[in-house]
């Protein structure tokens, strides 16, 4: 009730506005951070309160532009924080920030309104899991497991197949993942949440689904405050739902990007690299959010575009802490055509341990894991001297490295109609006994290219060698030259 008799009485006037940000005087109770105001009418432009500046006067962030925001112009306080729509009326639909729907199918149906700054869940409440989430991504699910109701990254620079893999993990999981899933678009270009939407209709999985955006061409604000919005609905479906559910973001550096604008538009002093000062507390702030509780699990997947291919950026290392899976996606991999490009020495998980994934598991990624990083050793031994220089040993771990490599590669259902390879979905156990079979020497008589762009090794049994088989490794070596 208090919230609403402060909608009736505090009202103010703008004083002063620069670019998205406004000063505002207001007579009655001052607003608390967090909460909105709203300036003008018909309809009224949005502004949420980012810091008060003194007796009667806040700064904001104008949150939407319906109308230019002017000086002199009346401004109320709602008394209340961003909301968002929460229930099994958001199925199937694209929203805003704000929960308003972009899909031109018409208002929502059963939902409630919740804060998208909700009492954070107590550690002595979060559970934790040990069991592995399979994608069907080969490199994936045999280096970098990731982990049921944990945070997994994507980590890259432009133009290395982040969101790609993300459009695919979401084809592949969305269509066999029995809970709910959430695809948050932070910076989305409006063309990619138009193809995600028509995709995913397609195939028939959007009626467990929803998606969030905050694109591009919207203010800052807006990039900065999806990722809540988002969260919003996700802690909602687990908590009072009670259903696991999937989230999916794309992408956690625009978020930080984000982040540096409205610090700078407010007038804080930069800190390291020219980001925010408040960095790894908003990040915190995101990423905590994402946690299990004894009524459901979020498990999440989050692209992190890498600015210059520098993983020791502020904004790579401070994502870096809160994930139990980390995937680096490689530029050199990809110049190479070895997609998904994701290095296999950088790429990580905290659940690649005997005790979750199981020895044999273990064994086998180690092993992949040494040959290569074998092969990456000799390198500079075969661009100078040749592969005949090497000795007997370190040409067979040369000859399993390069079929490991190309065993690691695999179709792609969202890019098959510009690739002509049909997409494959692998199970765990058929990825982990192809790597054993390479291993072990057992195809050291097939050709190199007849391990690209394969499923699991049964679809290598069934091919036929390709012409011209001889020229193969010299060919490789160059290219990896």
């Amino acid at each position: 009730m208090a919230a609403r008799k402060q909608t009736r009485e505090t009202r103010g006037r703008v004083t002063a506005v620069e670019g998205s940000v406004v000063e505002v005087e207001l007579q009655g109770e001052v607003p608390h951070a967090g909460t909105t105001l709203e300036a003008g009418e018909n309809p009224p432009t949005l502004i949420e309160v980012a810091s008060i500046i003194g007796p009667g006067r806040v700064r904001g962030l104008i949150l939407d532009h319906r109308q230019p925001v002017a000086l002199g112009m009346p401004v109320r306080a709602t008394g209340r924080p961003l909301m968002m729509p929460v229930g099994e009326g958001v199925f199937g639909r694209m929203l805003d920030m704000f929960g308003n729907p972009i899909d031109d199918l018409g208002a929502l149906g059963d939902v409630e309104w919740k804060s998208i700054y909700p009492t954070p869940v107590p550690l002595s409440k979060r559970r934790i899991g040990e069991e592995v989430f399979r994608t069907g991504i080969k490199a994936i699910d045999l280096l970098a497991p990731v982990e049921r109701g944990g945070k997994a990254g994507l980590f890259g620079g432009a133009g290395v197949g982040k969101t790609v893999l993300i459009m695919e993990l979401i084809r592949n999981m969305v269509a066999a993942y029995s809970g709910a899933s959430l695809f948050c678009g932070i910076g989305e270009r409006s063309r990619e949440a138009e193809e995600l939407h028509r995709q995913m209709k397609e195939a028939e999985v959007l009626a467990n689904a929803v998606l969030v955006f905050g694109q591009m061409n919207e203010a800052p604000g807006v990039r900065f405050r999806v990722g809540h919005s988002a969260l919003t609905i996700a802690e909602h479906i687990r908590d009072v739902m009670n259903r696991d559910v999937l989230v999916l973001i794309d992408n956690i550096f625009r978020f930080v990007q984000a982040g540096a604008e409205v610090s700078a538009m407010l007038g804080r002093i930069p800190s390291r690299v020219g980001y925010q000062p408040t960095l790894a507390t908003e990040l915190a702030g995101l990423e905590e959010r994402i946690c299990n509780t004894a009524s459901g699990s979020i498990t999440s997947i989050q692209a992190v575009y890498v600015p210059a291919d520098d993983f020791t950026d502020p904004a790579a290392t401070h994502t870096f802490a809160h994930l139990s899976a980390s995937i680096v996606l490689s530029r050199k991999r990809a110049s190479q055509g070895l997609y998904p490009a994701i290095d296999p020495l950088q790429s990580a998980s905290k659940m690649l341990t005997p005790r979750i994934v199981g020895e044999r598991h273990y064994q086998v990624a180690s092993a992949v894991r040494s040959v290569l990083a074998e092969y990456e050793e000799l390198k500079d031994i075969i661009a100078m001297l040749g592969l005949e220089e090497l000795s007997e040993d370190d040409r067979a771990t040369v000859s399993k490295a390069r079929r490991l490599e190309r065993y690691l590669t695999q179709p792609f259902f969202v890019t098959s109609k510009f690739t002509g390879h049909d997409g494959r979905l692998v199970d765990l156990d058929a990825t982990i006994d192809g790597a054993e079979r390479i291993l072990d020497g057992e195809f050291s008589d097939r050709p190199e290219r007849a391990f690209y762009m394969i499923g699991g090794i049964d679809d290598l049994e069934d091919t036929d060698p390709p012409a011209q088989t001889e020229i193969q490794p010299k060919a490789a070596e160059r290219a990896d030259a």
